[in-house]
């Protein structure tokens, strides 16, 4: 019996079996392996299929997003967007220095903040063209755009332009103008109160994201130029002096605003404004006076006429000329000046404001060059100062 065990045994460990149970177990690798390339294959497969997908679908989105049409206008409570807008390639130095697109989305908190910063640097790293903004603070259609348009046609590289509009309202103009896409996002603005302040601001801070901008200047709906474009970009780019009108008047100073702001320290003047860039960076980032003008809601304090004029008297007066380039005729006894209709349009009469006899300060010398734009002026005064700006104004 023994002898039998042992003879099975010998035989189960005989060279054929052992070579049996070699092939059974190579076969079993040999399908893992396979198993294992085939799961391999097709799990890049489908990865490549996902990724595929997916990547269409965010292209898609993406084209969608950027290529179909944007309803003209999104508004939420006080708060309007005109929405229109190119593809850029945001991270390009060319981007950086001149914006072609308005931003928005952006809080005025947060608009302020961004506009506020300013490269400590004086040289560029690309060759600028120092260019005007154009700033329209209206209250709805600006009636001298035909106007604006022609004074405007060939400088398209020397100027920016920015309108402020009423919430809601969207300025109807063709692709081809100069005020195409210019909208900036608003708030309502109430005559007189500090909402006008805040409309100004938010001006400069949106003209003041491109750096290409170097003067600033601020317009309403009924000012015109009087002096062709070279004549103004010239006189604005080369001046070492900004143009707020700023003079002393105690009549208006408010007790509340002691100890901040002193009545020695008070000042008037007109709300039509120019500055460089850097008084206009300046009063965007201010926030310790400008709390001060705004905390007060009473409409007849007209902060518009006093906060930039008191602030750049106190800590920027010798960069000021202390008067404005906008004609306004203040004769008639009123609260507010003059106004222009189709009767007063004129030869003599433009001729009279373009060259009205006086001398003012440029640079540190007298000019007889005062004004570059007046107001105010009616819708009916279109045509006839249409008739005269090539032959008087020069455009």
């Amino acid at each position: 019996m023994e002898r039998c065990e042992r003879g099975r045994e010998e035989q189960d460990k005989s060279p054929g079996s052992i070579t049996k149970d070699f092939s059974i177990g190579l076969l079993r690798l040999i399908s893992v392996l396979i198993i294992f390339v085939v799961s391999v294959v097709v799990g890049f497969s489908l990865s490549s299929h996902i990724y595929q997908f997916f990547s269409l679908q965010t292209n898609q989105s993406y084209k969608n997003s950027t290529m179909a049409p944007m309803p003209a206008t999104t508004s939420s409570k006080n708060f309007s967007v005109v929405l229109k807008y190119e593809e850029e390639d945001c991270l390009s130095m060319g981007s950086f220095i001149s914006l072609k697109n308005l931003m928005d989305g952006m809080s005025d908190e947060e608009l302020f903040w961004r506009a506020s910063t300013m490269p400590k640097k004086v040289e560029y790293p690309c060759d600028r063209v120092p260019r005007v903004a154009f700033m329209f603070l209206t209250r709805g259609p600006l009636p001298m755009l035909p106007l604006w348009e022609r004074f405007f046609k060939g400088h398209e590289k020397l100027f920016s332009i920015y309108v402020h509009a009423r919430p809601g309202y969207e300025l109807n103009v063709s692709n081809t103008s100069a005020f195409y896409g210019r909208q900036i996002p608003s708030q309502h603005v109430e005559w007189g109160s500090g909402s006008l302040v805040d409309a100004e601001r938010r001006l400069l801070a949106n003209a003041l994201l491109d750096f290409s901008n170097e003067r600033f200047m601020l317009l309403s709906e009924s000012c015109i130029p009087i002096q062709n474009f070279p004549t103004v970009h010239q006189y604005l780019t080369g001046s070492s002096h900004s143009f707020v009108e700023s003079y002393y008047n105690p009549a208006r100073y408010r007790r509340w605003m002691w100890p901040t702001i002193s009545p020695s320290d008070w000042r008037t003047g007109s709300q039509w404004f120019e500055m460089n860039r850097v008084l206009s960076a300046t009063i965007v980032s201010d926030t310790k006076y400008y709390t001060v003008f705004r905390k007060h809601p009473k409409r007849s304090f007209h902060p518009e006429e006093h906060y930039i004029q008191t602030f750049l008297h106190m800590f920027h007066g010798s960069l000021n000329e202390n008067r404005t380039v906008t004609w306004v005729d203040w004769s008639a006894a009123g609260l507010h000046p003059a106004t222009f209709g189709k009767a007063n349009i004129t030869e003599r009469f433009v001729q009279s404001i373009r060259n009205n006899g006086t001398l003012c300060s440029y640079n540190s010398a007298k000019t007889s060059v005062c004004y570059l734009f007046a107001r105010k002026f009616e819708p009916s005064a279109l045509e006839p100062l249409l008739n005269l700006s090539s032959s008087v104004m020069g455009f």
